[in-house]
């Protein structure tokens, strides 16, 4: 077996094998050199800060490919202004290479609004101005979710969330101010369930429990009884519940008058009239005057009459008898007094 694996025909086949194998190998990385320019080698031009045109004719001139990519906008620089390119400028690269172009846009790139729907305002506020968007005005309307984002605005315009703006764009915000106070509460009986709906939200009402005659769904019944009633104040942001049915409130009365007992309970210290009845207004006695006591006239006291005094003296006694002499008794009318004039009195006014 091993005289004929020595035997020369044997080599002869295995030395042309080798003698093929080699040649075909030859040949492959020839034509490899020759299909990829192998040893043909180009300096990449350096056409950084150049403008894209410029840059294009450069890259066509050196046989060069190219791909242009939009960088970050910086105001710095020009628009459409080459900033850097890939590989960097000197490096050598064969013809047909792709050059990769980062280049200064004309202005920002357009920025996705958050959403920030039914979010407190501040937050909304931080949120926007980290993404490069401008809060304008603030535009404040009843809603029950105070300080809370309602809806955002663009040039007057509501936006969507996810919609796109140009960077530093300013929105208004639309804030709740809080519910009102003390709102009328509106007639739905006689309303159909969706137009009931409709109202309900228009007021900024909440619906509350809807409950159907038949156990069905259909918002085409219509409301026979409500609560709270029609025209009383409640808060925005109250239920309201309603009870419908395929029938008319006429056709309803006794089911109404089971429920005004349930949620209108009578008085009992309101005294009850019969239809047509007037209740006599309450009697009502009038609030006394107070006593205004008049002033009494101060009088002084009555001067004394002047006391008259006689100038009669005793007669003297000349003689020296023993007898006593008569004396004469002298009479005078007595002096007339004018009485003392009275001075009128002060008027006292008592306030």
């Amino acid at each position: 077996m091993l005289r004929s694996f020595f035997h020369w025909k044997v080599i002869v086949n295995l030395i042309l094998a080798l003698c093929v194998f080699t040649g075909l190998v030859w040949l492959t990385f020839r034509w490899l050199e020759f299909h990829t320019n192998h040893g043909e080698e180009t300096a990449v031009p350096n056409v950084v800060n150049m403008t894209v045109q410029q840059a294009i004719e450069v890259l066509d001139d050196q046989g060069l490919e190219y791909e242009v990519d939009s960088f970050k906008f910086d105001p710095k620089f020009r628009p459409y202004q080459v900033l850097k390119i890939s590989p960097l400028p000197g490096s050598r690269v064969k013809d047909g290479r792709t050059i990769v172009l980062k280049v200064n846009p004309k202005t920002w790139a357009p920025v996705a609004v958050p959403d920030v729907i039914d979010r407190y305002k501040y937050l909304a506020f931080r949120k926007l101005t980290l993404l490069g968007l401008k809060v304008g005005d603030t535009i404040y309307e009843p809603n029950i979710q105070k300080d809370a984002v309602i809806r955002m605005l663009y040039n007057g315009n509501v936006i969507k969330p996810g919609a796109k703006v140009p960077m530093f764009s300013t929105l208004d915000l639309v804030i709740g101010s809080g519910p009102l106070r003390n709102v009328v509460i509106p007639n739905l009986v006689g309303r159909t369930v969706a137009e009931a709906k409709a109202i309900i939200a228009q007021n900024l009402f909440e619906l509350g429990v809807v409950e159907h005659e038949d156990g069905s769904n259909d918002d085409t019944d219509m409301v026979y009884y409500q609560d709270p009633e029609s025209g009383s104040a409640r808060d925005q942001g109250m239920q309201i519940d309603l009870w419908v049915s395929k029938k008319t409130p006429a056709e309803m009365m006794s089911k109404i008058k089971e429920l005004d007992a349930i949620y209108k309970p009578v008085d009992v210290n309101v005294p009850s009239t019969t239809e047509g009845d007037v209740m006599p207004p309450p009697e009502q006695t009038p609030a006394p005057t107070p006593e205004i006591k008049k002033p009494q006239p101060t009088t002084k006291p009555q001067a004394d009459k002047p006391v008259v005094k006689s100038n009669t003296k005793p007669a003297e006694n000349k003689s020296t008898d023993t007898k006593p002499a008569s004396t004469a008794t002298v009479t005078k009318k007595p002096v007339e007094t004018k009485p003392a004039e009275q001075k009128p009195a002060k008027k006292v006014i008592v306030e």
